[in-house]
């Protein structure tokens, strides 16, 4: 199976995980929308009070200047640790 096969494989096999806390779903998000679409593409959200809004563009801001394919194998290796 190749790189973005298992990716793949394993953005399905996340949905299969018990609830996790914002943390950890901080950084699923990040690793995937690094993986996917590359370095931060949006602008940071200016409303005070949309706090997931800010918590997702840092998490996915912090990673900036990760390759897509380092992303992947980051973001499949963190599902399987979560145990999927």
């Amino acid at each position: 199976m190749d790189l973005k096969q298992e990716f793949e494989q394993a953005s399905v096999n996340v949905k299969n995980l018990p609830k996790q806390e914002n943390d950890v779903l901080l950084k699923l998000y990040s690793l995937y929308k690094q993986a996917t679409e590359g370095d931060v593409n949006i602008e940071k959200p200016t409303n005070f009070f949309d706090f997931a809004g800010v918590a997702k563009f840092n998490a996915w801001d912090e990673l900036k200047g990760i390759t897509k394919e380092d992303a992947m194998k980051k973001y499949i290796d963190y599902v399987k640790s979560l145990g999927a």
